[in-house]
This record gives C-alpha cells, sequence and structure tokens, in this order.
C-alpha cells in the first residue's frame, strides 16, 4: 500500500500554548535559531516530507499569558533550508495583508535557493489586528477577502509561468541569454490588482513552490477545489474527514483537475511518551497550565451560543447550537469541526477544551508509540487524508519524541518512506508538475493542425485538457 506524506509544525511552545510554564520548557526558544536548527535536523533524521510553521501579520491578543507567533517564517525557514538538503518548508503568508508580486518573487527565490523544496501555506488573514498595521480602518470582510484571495493567487500563478521552458538559451556563441518572445508579462488589471510582470528569473525547480490552502469557509474551499496542491484541515471524526477529503476531489474535478492532484493534510496535535501511563501524566501536567473558564468561554461562542449559558460540565446537544455558524466566525472549519464532534454524542464545553488540545482546535491524541502510530494507520485507512500535519502538544518533548519514537513504527509497517528519493517535495508529495499554458496551448495546437492534416475532411476539436491550468 502507498504510504502517506508527514509535515511537522515547528510552532513554539505550542499546541498547548501554556507549555511555557513547565520547568523543562525555554520560555524564549520561539526566538532562538538554535532551537529550530535542531528541530529541523531531527525532522530530517526521520525522513519527514516538510516541516511547517503557521503565522499572523499582529500581535496576539493573549500575549499577556503566552508567547505569539514568533519570529517571521520565510526569515526563518529561508535560514533552515541552508542546514539541510531534503525536507521542505510550509510556509504561512496572507493574501490580505501582502502583494501577489513581492510573494511571488519571494517564493521563486527560496525555490531556487532550497533547489525545490519551497511551498506557501494561503491564509486571507481571520485577525481585525492586523488592518491597522497596514494602514486600514477595518479588516476586510470573509467574502472580500476570499475574492482578493482568489485574484492574487491567479496572479502569483501567472507570475510563476511568465517565462516558459527553454526561455534561457545561454548561447555564448552568438551572445543570446534569454528569448524574449519566451517571457510574457501577465499585464494584469482586476478588482484588487493591477500587476504588469513578469519576475527577474524563470521558474525554480518545481515549475512552481507547492501551494497549501487551509481555509474551511466555502470561499477556502473554491479556492483549494483551483488552486490548492495540498489541503491542510482539521477535523474531530473521521466521517467527517473523509466527507471534507470527498468534497475537495470534486471540487477539483469540477475545475477540470484530477482529483489526484489534490492532497489532503489533516492536522493533529500529538502528544507521545514511551508509554501511555507517561503520555497520560504529561497530559494532565499539560492542562493544569491552562486558564480553563477562559477556554470553556471562547468554545461556548465559538458555537455561536450565549456567553454564561454554559458552564465547564454543562452538556452540549445539537439541539442547542444554532442551525448555522455564527456570521464572522473565526473558523468555518474549526467550528464545522467541532459541531461533528457533539453530533457524535453529546459533550460538555470541558471536554471539547480538552478534546481540541486547550481550544487549539485539532484533534488531540495522546498515548504511546504505538498508540499514535495505530491511529494515525486508522485515519489514513479510512480515508480519511493523504497524510498528516502533525502538531506537537509540547514541542520541546513531542516533536523529538514523534520523530524518534512513532516514525520508525509507521516506516516498519511500510506506511512512511524509509529514505528520501524525489529530488523536489512537489515530488515527494506526489503532485504533478505544472503544466506551463502557453506551452501547452502550443502543444495543443500542433496536435489540432497535425489532427487536420490527417483526416482533413472531419472536423476536429482542440486537444482536451485533463488539468486546469491555475
Amino acid at each position: 500500500m502507498t504510504g502517506f506524506h508527514l509535515n511537522l509544525s515547528l510552532l513554539t511552545p505550542w499546541h498547548f500554548r501554556q507549555a511555557w510554564r513547565l520547568p523543562h520548557v525555554d520560555p524564549l526558544a520561539h526566538l532562538d535559531i538554535g532551537h529550530f536548527r535542531r528541530l529541523a535536523q531531527a525532522a530530517e533524521d526521520a525522513k519527514i516530507d516538510a516541516v511547517f510553521l503557521g503565522d499572523g501579520p499582529a500581535l496576539g491578543a493573549g500575549i499577556e499569558h503566552a508567547p505569539d507567533t514568533g519570529l517571521d517564517p520565510l526569515i526563518l525557514l529561508a535560514h533552515l533550508s541552508g542546514s539541510t538538503e531534503h525536507r521542505g518548508f510550509v510556509i504561512t503568508s496572507s493574501t490580505a495583508y501582502n502583494s501577489p508580486y513581492n510573494l511571488a518573487r519571494r517564493f521563486n527565490a527560496l525555490d531556487h535557493v532550497s533547489k525545490g523544496r519551497a511551498a506557501v501555506n494561503i491564509v486571507t488573514t481571520g485577525t481585525p489586528a492586523a488592518a491597522a498595521n497596514f494602514g486600514l480602518d477595518d479588516h476586510p470582510d470573509k467574502p472580500t477577502r476570499y475574492r482578493r484571495a482568489h485574484e492574487f493567487l491567479d496572479v502569483v500563478t501567472r507570475l510563476w509561468d511568465a517565462w516558459e521552458p527553454g526561455a534561457v538559451v545561454a548561447d555564448r556563441t552568438s551572445g543570446t541569454y534569454a528569448d524574449p518572445k519566451r517571457i510574457r508579462t501577465i499585464d494584469h488589471h482586476g478588482e484588487f490588482f493591477s500587476v504588469r510582470g513578469p519576475l527577474p528569473v524563470p521558474a525554480g525547480p518545481q515549475g512552481r513552490p507547492v501551494i497549501v490552502q487551509a481555509g474551511g469557509s466555502e470561499g477556502g474551499l473554491r479556492l483549494a477545489g483551483d488552486f490548492a496542491d495540498v489541503v491542510f484541515t482539521v477535523a474531530q471524526t473521521q466521517p467527517k474527514a473523509v466527507a471534507f477529503r470527498d468534497d475537495i476531489r470534486r471540487r477539483a474535478t469540477a475545475a477540470g483537475r484530477h482529483p489526484d492532484d489534490v492532497k489532503v493534510s489533516l492536522g493533529v496535535v500529538v502528544l507521545v511518551s514511551e508509554t501511555e501511563e507517561e503520555a497520560r501524566r504529561r497530559e494532565r501536567e499539560l492542562y493544569e497550565t491552562l486558564p480553563l473558564e477562559k477556554l470553556v468561554a471562547a468554545v461556548v461562542t465559538s458555537l455561536g451560543l450565549p456567553a454564561g449559558r454554559f458552564g465547564p460540565d454543562d452538556v452540549i446537544t445539537t439541539d442547542a447550537l444554532p442551525e448555522a455558524p455564527a456570521e464572522g466566525a473565526f473558523s468555518a472549519g474549526f467550528n464545522a469541526s467541532t459541531r461533528a464532534l457533539i453530533a457524535e454524542r453529546p459533550r460538555t464545553p470541558r471536554e471539547l477544551v480538552h478534546r481540541s488540545a486547550g481550544g487549539a482546535g485539532h484533534r488531540l491524541l495522546v498515548g504511546s508509540a504505538t498508540q499514535v502510530a495505530d491511529d494515525l494507520e486508522s485515519w489514513f485507512r479510512g480515508g480519511t487524508a493523504d497524510g498528516f500535519t502533525i502538531m506537537p502538544a509540547d514541542t520541546a518533548v513531542d516533536f523529538e519524541n514523534f520523530t524518534r519514537l512513532v516514525v520508525p513504527i509507521l516506516q516498519a509497517r511500510g506506511l512512511f518512506q524509509t529514505e528520501y528519493t524525489a529530488a523536489t517535495l512537489r515530488e515527494r508529495l506526489r503532485l504533478p508538475q505544472p503544466r506551463h499554458p502557453r506551452a501547452a496551448a502550443r502543444r495543443d495546437h500542433r496536435a489540432h493542425r497535425l489532427t487536420e492534416v490527417a483526416t482533413p475532411a472531419t472536423p476536429s476539436s482542440p486537444s482536451g485538457r485533463t488539468r486546469k491550468e491555475a
């Protein structure tokens, strides 16, 4: 059986944010390049496909009680690309607070520098505090953010495609370095952007950096179907995860793409130790750091329920939930995942906080290495995902525990690679090489002309495409 991909989150000290309070944790580790070098090397040694880092363009409201996201991930992971040779980098970037040209140029450069290991995790940013950092009076509403994101990715992918294959001639005899006819402007004029292009250098080893998308709203799902190579998602139950993956594959097909060209990566918060007893002890230790009252209130209001209506141990049933998520809910994906958990059976707010790693949203998986491996195998065989993004509960412990204890079990079962055999992240994730639109158009035109010559009496139609050009 073909195995699954594994990405590892570098977020520190999360995904229990208050883990910094524990004696063994360095509260400044999220600012320490040595800390990240050690984690990156552990991931490389374990043959992990990519490391992932979330980000937001504003200081979080919870900074009084826990560190925020930390260093700019593009700078941090670009630096780490020089210390390893194989492992990829998934870097979160906002379409609401970036320009397409700058993002396209930076990730194209990273793809060259890393020799084909760059991936961009596209988010629209749900934090209103970011607006003031970029000279805006108001944070754009969700529909506007997703219209902008769709146009943003359209521009970015066209910029990555602006240099055709063979544009660089480098003919010393004639003195011709590049063929200008194979380097095109994009001359885009849309609702949000006017961009002439092209980029100053050709595409990197992957053709395009891998595009990851992480939104679960309708706008995010449309974006995923049209553009994403990988969809990073959340699910608390297997049926919800299967339904989500099936939906993404249908959307890719509707967009003219092959369903296998979009991979689903399911986020899982992992707390793993040598024994289940030790893992459960550490779980209790982490829960003791949590501000339970605040987290219960946050879970209740995120479900669209009145503040103060439910205490920590009051039971929430599906009948108590509003028919639809609250307007402006921070994450449609987290909301749907939590509602699916309540639909499975009634839950208390305390249970919901515990099940989602203290309000992190993603499913918490606690146990010994064998138990964690069994769980991941069960979910994979159940058709929930093409792989997993592992989010260490306590990065100081669980990152290396996962690579040291769990990965060898998955490798022994044939579920995960034992060596890096592909040159680029795109190849490793079994994603197709992007089909350059103008080169494809020329091939289609030639095929059409050959058909006309071969069968002049029969009208022919241009060759159909099996994969949409984003």
